[in-house]
């Protein structure tokens, strides 16, 4: 299996996604968590700190399910690589959010025509947060 991206602007869940996705590269997600045995699944969450349910959605959602939340900390004038590094767990679970989320396509759309800082509050679970985070001058993109 190869290496794990050193990309900073995606978080560690999305990168070890990406890395489990690779390594059954034309297997459908179903697939690769039916070959995985429950003792490996297990020490995956765990070096994830996340439940071993949490990682088996996540690798079916695949490695860009949380893609939007970068995007939309950006168009919130919040540096997403900031928040990684000063605020781990908060990222990963925001990440857990994202990738569950049911209203990418509203995420998508407002992200693209620039609607998205008004316009978040009423459909992104991590809206709380993210407000939060506006208010954090060490976070906030300059």
């Amino acid at each position: 299996m190869g290496q794990i991206t050193n990309d900073h602007s995606r978080g560690p869940l999305a990168r070890i996604v990406e890395w489990i996705t690779r390594g059954w590269e034309g297997a459908s997600e179903a697939e690769m968590i039916a070959a995985l045995d429950e003792k490996t699944i297990s020490d995956i969450a765990q070096d994830c700190g996340i439940s071993p349910e949490q990682l088996v959605e996540l690798a079916k959602a695949g490695p860009h399910a949380a893609d939007e939340m970068p995007e939309m900390m950006r168009a919130l004038l919040i540096d997403p690589t900031e928040v990684e590094l000063r605020f781990r767990a908060l990222f990963r679970d925001m990440q857990i959010n994202c990738s569950r989320c049911h209203a990418k396509r509203q995420c998508r759309t407002d992200l693209k025509d620039g609607t998205a800082p008004t316009e978040f509050v009423d459909y992104c679970a991590n809206s709380d947060d993210l407000n939060v985070l506006r208010a954090i001058p060490e976070v906030r993109m300059h």
